[in-house]
C-alpha cells in the first residue's frame, strides 16, 4: 500500500533566494554613506573600495531574479503535477 503525498501549493516566502535578496538589501542599506558607509559592511581584511553598497544591491537584484524564476518554474511544475492527478 503506497500512500501518495498530497501536493502543497508553492509559496514565494519558502524560496531561500528571496530571503537572501532581502538580507542583501538590508546590508546595502547599512552601507549607505549616512548610515555606516563601506566600513560598516566591509569584510575584515578587505581592501577599501568605493560604492560597496551598490554591489550588495546588485547581488540582491540577481538573487531576486533567481528567486522569481525558480518560483515561477516551481509553480508551473506544480500545475503540471496537479493536472496529472
Amino acid at each position: 500500500m503506497s500512500a501518495k503525498k498530497k501536493l502543497t501549493e508553492p509559496k514565494w516566502w519558502k524560496n531561500t533566494f528571496f530571503w537572501i535578496a532581502g538580507i542583501l538589501v538590508i546590508i546595502g542599506i547599512i552601507g549607505l554613506p549616512f548610515l555606516g558607509g563601506d566600513r560598516a559592511i566591509r569584510d575584515p581584511g578587505q581592501l577599501p573600495e568605493g560604492n560597496l553598497a551598490l554591489l550588495y544591491w546588485l547581488a540582491a537584484v540577481i538573487m531576486f531574479v533567481n528567486g522569481w524564476l525558480s518560483h515561477k518554474n516551481t509553480v508551473m511544475e506544480f500545475q503540471d503535477l496537479k493536472d496529472i492527478e
